[in-house]
C-alpha cells in the first residue's frame, strides 16, 4: 500500500446496490491557476484529451470512469460562453461588454471547478495524488484569502436504496455534525454565506426520536418539509430526486438539482495549498458517518446521548459535544 492508499480508510460497505464497487464523486474548487492550465494539468495526469464547451467550460474525454469537467463556477457566465459571438449586432456587443466585465471581474472572485465522474472506491488515491499536483502548480484554496469561498464536494455512491439505511446515515451525520464542523474548520468567508447550513433543529429532533423509522416517501416528504433548499452541509435532494423525482419536483424547483443514486457531502472547504490537507482529511470523516451508521447499536446510543444533550440548553451552550463525539463515539481502530 503506497503513502496515499494508507491515508485514506475503507467505509464500511464496499459495494452498491447493484453489486459492483461503490463509486464517489468528488468536486473541488480552486484559484490560483486559469481555467486551461487547471484543464491542461488534469488531462495530463490522467491522460485525457480536453474539448472546449464553451468559453468557460472544459470536458475531459477518455477516462473509462466518465468525462471530467474543469469549468468556471458561474452560472450566468457559462451560459454566456455557450453562445455563439459571429454576426454579433450592436445588441450582441453589448451582451458581449456585459460578459467580458463579468469574465475579468469572476478572475478574482470565481473559482474555477474541477468535477470528477463517478470514480470507484480504489481509484481515490488518485485524486489524492492529483492534488498534490495541483498545490504544486499553484492551486490556491479557502485560507489563501478572506474573499475565497471553495469547498470540497464528495458524492458517495449509496450501498443499498432502502429507507432503514439512508435513515441511519441520515442520523450518524446529524450525532457527528458538531465534530464534523470543527475538524473542518470553515472558512470564515463560508460562514458568512448561506452555501451551507446546517439541519433545522426541528428536522434533528425527527431523526434522533428512536421510534422514527420512515417508509421511503414519509421520509423524503420529512426532509423536504424542514430542507426544501440545496443549501445543507448533507444535500439530500439529488438522492432523493433520483429515487422520486417528481416528489422532489413539487416542492423544490432548482434546475441545478442533479438526480444521482449518492450522498452530497458540501460541508469541507478545499484548502488545497495547505500542505497537511487533502482529501483524505473530508474523506476519512465522512467514513466515520457510515461507520457509526452501520452500527446499529452505537448509533442507537449515541442518538439518545445527543438527544440528552440537546434537551439540555445551558450544557448545549457551554459544553462541548464535539469533543464527547471524539471521546467516546468514534471508532476505535
Amino acid at each position: 500500500m503506497n503513502s496515499a492508499d494508507s491515508k485514506l480508510k475503507s467505509p464500511p460497505w464496499q459495494h452498491n446496490a447493484d453489486g459492483n464497487i461503490r463509486r464517489v464523486g468528488v468536486e473541488l474548487e480552486m484559484s490560483g491557476l486559469t481555467l486551461d492550465e487547471i484543464a491542461a494539468l488534469v488531462a495530463a495526469f490522467f491522460q485525457l484529451e480536453a474539448v472546449p464547451d464553451g468559453r468557460y467550460e472544459r470536458v475531459l474525454q477518455g477516462d473509462a470512469a466518465g468525462d471530467w469537467v474543469v469549468e468556471l463556477d458561474y452560472e450566468r457566465l457559462k451560459r454566456m460562453g455557450r453562445k455563439q459571438r459571429a454576426d454579433e449586432t450592436v445588441a450582441d456587443d453589448i451582451g458581449r461588454t456585459v460578459e467580458d466585465v463579468l469574465a475579468w471581474a469572476a478572475e478574482a472572485l470565481v473559482p474555477v471547478e474541477i468535477i470528477s465522474p463517478p470514480l470507484p472506491l480504489d481509484r481515490l488515491p488518485e485524486v489524492e495524488a492529483l492534488i498534490v499536483q495541483l498545490r504544486e502548480a499553484g492551486a490556491k484554496g479557502s485560507s489563501h484569502s478572506p474573499i475565497n469561498v471553495f469547498s470540497l464536494q464528495l458524492n458517495p455512491e449509496l450501498p443499498a436504496h432502502d429507507a432503514s439505511l439512508i435513515t441511519a446515515c441520515l442520523r450518524s451525520f446529524a450525532c457527528l455534525h458538531d465534530w464534523l464542523y470543527q475538524r473542518a474548520d470553515i472558512d470564515l468567508s463560508r460562514r458568512m454565506t448561506s452555501y451551507v447550513d446546517p439541519y433545522p433543529h426541528d428536522y434533528v429532533m425527527t431523526l434522533l426520536d428512536a421510534d422514527y423509522a420512515p417508509d421511503l416517501a414519509t421520509l423524503i416528504d420529512d426532509y423536504l418539509r424542514h430542507n426544501p433548499t440545496r443549501n445543507r452541509e448533507l444535500d439530500m435532494l439529488p438522492l432523493f430526486a433520483h429515487l422520486d423525482a417528481q416528489r422532489v419536483g413539487a416542492v423544490v424547483d432548482d434546475e441545478r438539482i442533479k438526480a444521482r443514486p449518492t450522498f452530497h457531502y458540501r460541508l469541507p472547504d478545499c484548502d488545497i495549498d495547505n500542505p497537511d490537507w487533502g482529501l483524505h482529511v473530508a474523506w476519512n470523516d465522512w467514513v466515520e458517518v457510515e461507520h457509526l451508521a452501520a452500527d446499529t447499536k452505537r448509533l442507537q446510543a449515541c442518538c439518545q446521548a445527543y438527544l440528552e444533550e440537546l434537551d439540555k440548553p445551558l450544557q448545549r451552550l457551554f459544553g462541548s459535544w464535539d469533543k464527547t463525539v471524539a471521546d467516546k463515539w468514534l471508532r476505535r481502530s
